[in-house]
Order: structure tokens, then sequence, then C-alpha cells
């Protein structure tokens, strides 16, 4: 078996602080950034940052689909961190500040690692996987974007 691997990255215009408190509100705000690919979507317990455990299922495909239980933590500042109680998956959000607009731009960073299947399996899985989850993930910042950033004017 080998660790799959997934990165998303985008620059948003927001300040660090407020993008971060936006994907840290699995209450009201989290469940705007994800696509029509997740779904069943449940707060468990919490719902604002570290302490939430979050319940989904992740039509990667129309075949292939995950349940995840999510138990959230905040290891440091700018970074929180989901790691499914159902398997090896672990995604890290990632918020920095960007360079130039006297702080009112962040990079985030969406990274997801597994342990993926072995076998002929595991190449597919590992050749599809990466491509399918980064397209969802470049959705998800996309609607991050649009709903942190404030128009001009």
């Amino acid at each position: 078996m080998a660790q799959v691997e997934v990165v998303a990255r985008r620059d948003i215009t927001a300040k660090p602080d407020d993008v971060l408190d936006a994907i840290a509100d699995y209450r009201q705000t989290h469940p705007r950034l994800l696509p029509e690919q997740f779904k069943d979507y449940e707060v468990r317990e919490g719902g604002d940052g570290e302490g939430t455990v979050l319940f989904f299922r992740l039509h990667a495909t129309s075949k292939r689909v995950r349940e995840c239980l999510l138990d959230i933590s905040e290891p440091a500042d700018g970074t929180l961190v989901e790691t499914d109680r159902n398997s090896t998956l672990v995604t890290t959000w990632t918020v920095a500040p960007g360079e130039g607009a006297e702080g009112a731009r962040s990079r985030v960073t969406i990274r997801s690692t597994w342990e993926g299947a072995g076998g002929i399996g595991g190449v597919f899985e590992r050749i599809f996987a990466p491509r399918a989850l980064a397209g969802i993930y470049d959705q998800v910042l996309a609607n991050l974007a649009s709903e942190v950033e404030k128009p001009a004017g």
C-alpha cells in the first residue's frame, strides 16, 4: 500500500482570519462550500472548529461512495485538520497570509492523504483518485472565494 496525496491551492482576496473562520464554521458556512459530491452532511458535535464531529458521504463517482466521520482539530494557527474515523483519510486546511493587498490576501491549501489500496486496484486509485478529488477541491476553493471575497468599491 502506498500513500495517496491530493493538494489544491488558491489565493483569495480576504483576510486569513476571515477565511479560516469561514472554513471552521461547520454549521453555516462550510456546507455552502461543498459541491454536489458531498451528501448527507451532518454536524454531530460542536460546529465551530476544534471539537467538531462531522459526517457526510463523498460521492467521488456514481459508484464510489465514501462515508466519512471526521474529528476536527486545530493543531496550529491557520490550520484545521479533519481526521476520518472510518479510514486513514486526513485532510488539512491551511490558511496563510498571501502576498500584497496589505494583509487582505490569503493562500488556502487543502491537502488530503490516505493509505491507498494494494494491487491493481491501488494502481488505479493512485492514478485516478487524485485527479477526481483535486477537481472537487478546486470547486470547494472557488466556493470559498465566492463566500469570503468582498467586491471592490
